[in-house]
């Protein structure tokens, strides 16, 4: 008996030493590339925007995916080993992310509906790569309120820029752009509500209406698109 109890429990301590976690085994060995809109990707020393730099990496760049978490993809990449966003990144076999309108939503109504599901979370917190009501980032919230009114968008500020009608009268359910870094590189993105007022995730209040001509975003505003 001692020496079958013995022998069961030397069985659990190698399963549970080979057998990969979750997170490793849906991305272990995956080769997936670089999917920015512009400039280079940082791989950083810890999964945090505050890690140390290892290396940068171009657009289209072939990464090796070992693991996912938390936002945060761990790579190894010519030697090298690091972390990187999982939303610049894309599976090497998927397509680029397209645009399209559902047709199960009629024309004109998934504005009004996406506005609603930006304001049914007001008040959420900001999280960086965040895409559901546990905290949003600006596209975050942007793609989540379009794609519950039937509307698939790009995932990233300066790729929703890319689509849709540049206007410069604004109707609601049009995406304003921002540059918050300076220059002309789009970094945020909100919904334009009417009345001079618009929704996004901030950093500093969450999901919430601002004005647009409040004195922080009217000198940072790059254009307007209507979807």
């Amino acid at each position: 008996m001692f020496k079958r109890i013995i022998t069961s429990l030397l069985f659990l301590a190698l399963v549970a030493t080979v057998a990969p976690s979750i997170d490793q085994a849906s991305a272990s060995g995956k080769t997936y590339v670089v999917n920015v809109n512009s400039g280079k990707l940082n791989v950083r020393k810890k999964p945090s925007a505050s890690g140390a730099i290892v290396t940068k990496l171009s657009k289209g760049q072939a990464v090796t995916v070992s693991s996912q978490t938390k936002g945060w993809a761990k790579i190894s990449v010519k030697g090298k080993k690091g972390y990187v966003s999982s939303k610049y990144i894309a599976p090497k076999s998927s397509k680029k992310t397209t645009f399209k309108k559902a047709s199960v939503t009629p024309v004109g109504d998934y504005k009004t509906k996406a506005i609603s599901v930006a304001k049914s979370n007001m008040g959420v917190k900001y999280k960086w790569a965040g895409n559901n009501p546990n905290g949003f980032d600006c596209s975050g919230l942007v793609s989540y309120s379009f794609t519950k009114a039937g509307v698939d968008l790009p995932r990233t500020a300066g790729e929703m820029y890319n689509v849709g009608t540049k206007v410069t009268s604004y109707q609601p359910g049009d995406l304003l752009f921002f540059a918050t870094s300076g220059g002309r590189k789009v970094t945020h993105v909100a919904i334009y509500i009417g009345n001079g007022q618009m929704i996004h995730s901030a950093t500093s209040n969450g999901v919430s209406i601002a004005s647009i001509n409040n004195p922080y975003w009217k000198p940072r505003f790059i254009g307007a698109k209507r979807i």
